[in-house]
């Protein structure tokens, strides 16, 4: 499509002409480019320049020699306006009369030139400013002469800034409107000749219909456009075998050119109007309607040429159209109303069919020019043939004196020049590039099998011309995927250019192998390809089993070196020698698999140590001849099982033996591998070495310099061949034994030997969180000496999940594992880094690795591993001892391992809790606790501000051992500040002796906090509780928990410091005596600057005698304290319930009313009598009664 000139490729913009003032015409021609539709500009310095515009005598009296003017076009889109705009100073119409005058002269001008061709004219008068003074009878008299409309007549202010911008926008609307009146016009004085008819001449029908749409596409009509085109596009078909005005190839070319064009133009319109269906209809009608319109026989590559131009061209469209591929997808094909196919829809389509008319067009080419007597001459006539004025014309220039004339060609003339331009140009190059526009497309597609095909021809074009590596390129990526898709006969052709591409290249391991496959490749007769062009098929020969068998003896010959080079044509590189040996690789998805393929079947599963078993091997080949193979070798995963089979029948070759020494050597009467037919060979293999033994591979060895490696595979998972898989065909068992067919294994296990020592793991019951906890590990040799033992240690959960926590977006510490292994102590306490070279220790969180030392039998050694739970968690412990019972330092020495495991309960020692509570008989007004809460709200518990509240905690023993209580403390965190704000004091004396706790014992220790800082959310601090085991017990157990203790931490909530506005206090002896009267006070403190309104009631009680006030009404002042005393008389001994108070606060709408436990006290029946026999026992009684009223 770029060939094309680009007033056809793109859309006809309207043509203004700017005379005068040239300062402006940047400015003008910039606003109007900016337009929608823009606006091209001709811009005129001066007026003496409007001479191009006129219309020449021989424009005028043109005679009918052709169909479409070549540069029509152009000129109307460069050189011929549809309107002319002259630019007039205001100085030159109220200046002097000199300059009137002159003006007046310019317009008479113009007139002149505009009536010629009806181009529309106006005057553009250019201000300074909008206040310029400009006479109105001039205005008046310039429009009058120009005879034109007040509207055309036009102020151009340039110094203002937006009158500016609003003369631009009148200039742009008023060029367009005048130049769509243009076009308008035009199309409809040519229209009208259409609609006559009044010319017997068909080319100038087909003209007119040209210039109407042209001039409708100028107006951006595009239905008349497309209207017109066709019509056109019909007409023209009806100058075929009528016209007589050229001879006869020209007048075909010319014919076929402007077709091209008029198609061009209606597949423009159809596809930039979304119209995808009608342009792909519209250009298979297009080529069905020239494809036969071939001419004669000698210029046809003229014809082909302009075939693969018409499918390069569309394609092209397609992809450059608006309407985008995806939409294809939804419409229906193969229709009644839609007979067309998805693949013509598709530009890569039309890319391969361009390639394949310009193959077409180099074919005929090149037979024309070897046919062709005077092929020296056709350079030198070619030289002065140039373009006509005609579309599809072309003359020979004849210089006459200091002029040149242009003279009609002859059809021999053309044909001549025809054929020189076809010598010009590489089409090998124009089809390749068409060929890779085609393949991309598919691929982009997901078509692979049609980009393989425009790959394969690719590949062909390469070939011919000599470059043979991206020729390769393209068929080694062609051929893999007709190997997975068993395309026999299409692999054939693409093998048979990589094995010449590779000899051309002298690649010789690339040559055998592609020479193998072709001689392997399930070809049996010839009946499967009696509609195959052989003539398609080079250079691989027609796919037959007499051509498998040549392709087979040539690179056996090669290989053997039994065939000098003359077999092969031009193969002097190709040479196996033993400077340039070659060793081929066959793993389990190489295409050489069906050359040579070996299976490897253990009779056993499983065989003791220095056992023999049977081992089959089976070796498989397609290769039409007899293969002859002078050495096998049989390789291992353990070496000293690998052994080397010779062939009895091949004489012994030093470069064969070379790789025998120290190997076990086997004899076979003959080791040959008829097609399809498999050869078993049966031997015993002995491994001294436990564990897994493999048969990792099976080397052929041919001659002295080539070798083929095999994978070895197993029959049980053998997979197909990819080829032979669709071919009728017997298949046959690996084996003899259908069963070892299906079952058979590549690989067995080699026991170990019984161990004859002992591991023992220590058990000592469960690891407690947060101590370290020591695990005993002994070993015992019974029987056998220890060298070089290992010692694997791993932590396993004994559920089967992780021993890590589930912290995602955190950096990993230590205390994210449930269980963590600290280091690994020797016996006596020894360091846990040992010199010398075979000591290994390796400690990670859950593994570790320690070396053993050398024991003697009798002997035996004790470690100890040092783990630390940080969650409670049940662990699995695993240990292995590796180690062997001789003396070798070979890294393959025989290993014996001894396993141990051990189920530990990882549990939590120690359980705290903790309680908070306000002082004995006193109870404070918190206004928090009043509010309501949202359901999924919790609330924080209330203390009041500088008021001693109780925290009680509580540690439990939930083991089933004794534990010993350090010391239990409370510390303020660091990042809150909860030490200045909050004051925390012990209840007691602090914990200085161990404390005992059994399974089950609870321990209390009680805490004052006096918090000092009001706030929302106030952090009490850390309980730090140290404890151990019991110390009787520590001897038995295997825990090295520092002196200090293991330390548990428990973490107190944060509650809310509000000022408390009223606190009530119950005040009364601790006990009473029956009958002897004791006050009762009920003291009311108001901790607000706000006079409180209070309301209380006594109830009556029928244990105890009162005086005072049942109820009433006080006021408490701001800041003080009102008590109410009652006289009481107890009535019973006992535990007795004092009368129930009840305060009411009427600001605050609260109550308060002492607990049940407050309220009670106990009467004794007579005065109590206590003998005080140590001073500390009777601060002990003391705290005990203070317990008691705390537990109450």
């Amino acid at each position: 499509m770029e060939e094309y000139p680009e007033e056809l490729r793109t859309p006809p913009v309207s043509l203004v002409s700017l005379v005068g003032c040239p300062e402006l015409h940047a400015l003008i021609s910039t606003h109007l480019h900016t337009e929608q539709p823009p606006i091209n500009t001709l811009a005129l310095p001066d007026f003496s320049a409007i001479s191009i515009m006129n219309r020449s005598n021989k424009e005028i009296r043109d005679p009918v020699a052709g169909i479409l003017k070549r540069d029509w076009l152009l000129k109307h889109r460069t050189r011929v306006p549809g309107v002319v705009a002259a630019l007039f100073p205001s100085d030159h119409i109220s200046g002097d009369p000199a300059q009137w005058l002159q003006l007046c002269t310019h317009v008479e001008n113009l007139k002149a030139v505009v009536r010629a061709r009806n181009t529309k004219l106006v005057l553009v008068i250019v201000q300074s400013a909008s206040n310029d003074d400009i006479s109105e009878d001039r205005m008046i008299s310039l429009r009058k002469r120009a005879e034109l409309d007040s509207k055309y007549l036009i102020t151009f202010i340039q110094n203002d800034a937006s009158e500016l911008q609003q003369s631009l926008n009148r200039l742009a609307s008023t060029f367009a409107e005048l130049a769509n009146t243009y076009y308008r016009d035009e199309g409809r004085r040519i229209k009208t000749r259409v609609e006559k008819k009044n010319t017997n001449s068909i080319e100038l029908y087909i003209r007119y219909c040209f210039k109407v749409a042209v001039y409708a596409e100028f107006r951006r009509d595009w239905v008349e456009a497309l209207r017109f085109y066709e019509d056109a596009y019909h007409t023209l078909r009806e100058m075929i075998g009528t016209s007589t005005r050229l001879p006869a190839i020209q007048r075909l070319v010319e014919i076929k050119t402007v077709a091209e064009q008029l198609h061009f133009k209606i597949s423009t319109l159809l596809l930039h109007g979304g119209k995808i269906i009608e342009a792909v209809k519209w250009f298979r009608q297009h080529s069905a309607s020239y494809s036969k319109l071939v001419g004669v026989p000698e210029a046809i590559f003229l014809h082909w040429e302009w075939m693969s131009r018409q499918f390069l061209v569309f394609s092209e469209l397609l992809e450059t159209s608006s309407v985008t591929i995806q939409s294809i997808s939804s419409l229906a094909f193969g229709m009644a109303d839609n007979p067309l196919t998805e693949w013509e829809c598709i530009p890569a389509y039309h890319y391969q069919l361009a390639a394949h008319y310009l193959k077409e067009k180099r074919s005929c080419l090149e037979l024309a020019l070897s046919m062709t007597e005077i092929a020296d001459e056709i350079d030198g006539t070619a030289e002065s043939v140039v373009p006509s004025v005609y579309v599809g014309q072309f003359a020979q220039l004849l210089e006459q004196g200091d002029a040149f004339a242009a003279q009609p060609l002859t059809d021999e003339e053309y044909f001549r020049y025809a054929l020189a331009e076809g010598k010009r140009f590489q089409d090998s190059f124009e089809i390749i590039a068409l060929l890779k526009k085609s393949f991309e497309s598919f691929s982009n597609l997901k078509i692979q099998r049609m980009a393989s095909l425009c790959g394969f021809l690719m590949g062909r074009e390469y070939f011919a011309v000599g470059d043979f590596r991206n020729a390769k390129l393209q068929f080694d990526n062609v051929a893999n995927l007709y190997r997975q898709e068993g395309w026999v006969i299409l692999l054939w052709e693409v093998l048979g250019y990589l094995r010449e591409c590779s000899r051309r290249h002298g690649s010789v391991k690339d040559f055998i192998e592609y020479s193998l496959e072709m001689a392997a490749m399930p070809i049996s007769s010839d009946e499967n390809v009696q509609s195959f062009n052989f003539k398609e098929c080079d250079p691989a020969g027609p796919p037959t089993i007499q051509q498998r068998e040549i392709i087979n003896k040539e690179v056996i010959g090669l290989v053997r070196g039994e065939l000098g080079s003359t077999s092969i044509e031009d193969s002097n590189n190709l040479t196996v020698t033993e400077a340039h040996p070659l060793h081929l690789e066959i793993d389990l998805v190489s295409p050489l698999r069906v050359v040579f393929l070996a299976t490897v079947a253990f009779n056993d599963q499983i065989v003791k140590p220095g056992a023999s078993t049977l081992i089959m091997l089976s070796l498989l080949s397609h290769l039409p001849l007899t293969f002859e193979i002078d050495q096998l070798e049989v390789q291992f995963n353990q070496s000293h099982c690998n052994f080397t089979i010779i062939n009895a029948q091949r004489p012994p070759s030093a470069a064969i033996s070379r790789g025998q020494q120290g190997c076990r050597v086997e004899t076979a009467p003959v080791l040959a591998l008829v097609m399809s037919t498999w050869l078993r060979l049966r031997y015993e293999i002995k491994s001294e070495q436990s564990g897994k033994l493999e048969c990792i591979s099976v080397i052929a060895r041919i001659g002295p310099h080539v070798s083929i490696c095999c994978r070895a595979e197993s029959p049980a998972s053998m997979d197909d061949l990819p080829l032979w898989r669709f071919e009728d065909h017997v298949d046959t068992y690996p084996t003899k034994d259908p069963a070892l067919s299906f079952s058979g294994q590549k690989a067995i296990q080699v026991e170990e030997p019984d161990p004859q020592v002992d591991l023992d793991l220590g058990d000592f019951g469960p690891a407690f969180v947060g101590e370290k906890f020591d695990i005993p590990v002994t070993v015992t040799s019974k029987g056998h000496a220890i060298y070089g033992g290992e010692l694997k240690i791993n932590l396993v959960d004994a559920r089967g999940g992780v021993l890590v926590s589930p912290r995602e977006m955190e950096p990993m510490s230590p205390e994210d594992h449930h269980v963590e292994l600290l280091g690994i102590a020797g016996p006596q306490g020894e360091e846990e880094c040992q010199t010398g070279p075979d000591n290994i220790r390796k400690i990670q969180h859950s593994f570790g690795l320690v070396s053993v030392p050398f024991l003697n039998c009798g002997d035996s050694w004790t470690c100890k591993l040092e783990t630390k739970w940080h969650r409670p968690k049940s662990v699995v412990v695993y240990v292995s001892l590796g180690y062997s019972s001789a003396n070798s330092n070979e890294s393959t020495s025989q290993k014996v391992h001894v396993h141990k495991s051990l189920q530990i309960e990882g549990k939590t020692a120690i359980v705290v809790s903790h309680r908070l509570m306000l002082p004995f008989r006193q109870d404070s007004l918190l206004l928090s606790s009043l509010k309501p809460l949202p359901p999924d709200a919790d609330r924080l518990a209330s203390l009041p501000l500088c008021e001693k509240s109780v925290l009680v905690v509580n540690a439990r023993n939930c083991t089933e051992v004794p534990l010993q209580l350090i010391s239990i403390s409370i510390e303020a965190d660091n990042n809150d500040g909860a030490g200045r704000s909050c004051t925390v004091l012990h209840g007691g004396e602090d914990t200085v002796t161990p404390t005992l706790l059994v399974p089950g014992e609870e321990f209390k220790k009680v805490f004052h906090v006096i918090p000092e800082v009001k706030s929302s959310k106030l952090g009490l601090g850390t309980v730090f509780l140290r404890w151990r085991r019991e110390s009787d017990l520590k001897a038995q157990s295997c825990s090295n928990t520092e002196a200090d203790g293991v330390l548990t931490k428990h973490g107190l909530p944060d509650v809310n410091v509000e000022l408390s506005p009223l606190i009530v206090r119950l005040e009364c002896p601790p006990h009473a005596i029956l009958g002897v009267p004791f006050t009762f006070i009920v003291k009311i403190q108001n901790e607000t600057r706000l006079l409180q309104e209070i309301k209380y009631t006594l109830g009556d009680s029928q244990s105890f005698v009162l005086s005072g006030s049942h109820n009433d009404t006080i006021f408490v002042l701001p800041r003080t304290e009102h008590s109410l005393s009652y006289m009481l008389v107890p009535l019973a001994s006992g535990s007795q319930q004092l009368p129930r108070v009840t305060v009411n606060s009427v600001r605050y709408s609260a109550g308060f009313q002492p607990t049940i436990a407050a309220s009670t006290i106990f009467v004794f029946p007579s005065k109590p009598h206590f003998d005080n026999v140590v001073d500390r026992g009777g601060d002990k009684a003391a705290a005990a009664l203070e317990s008691i009223a705390f537990a109450a």
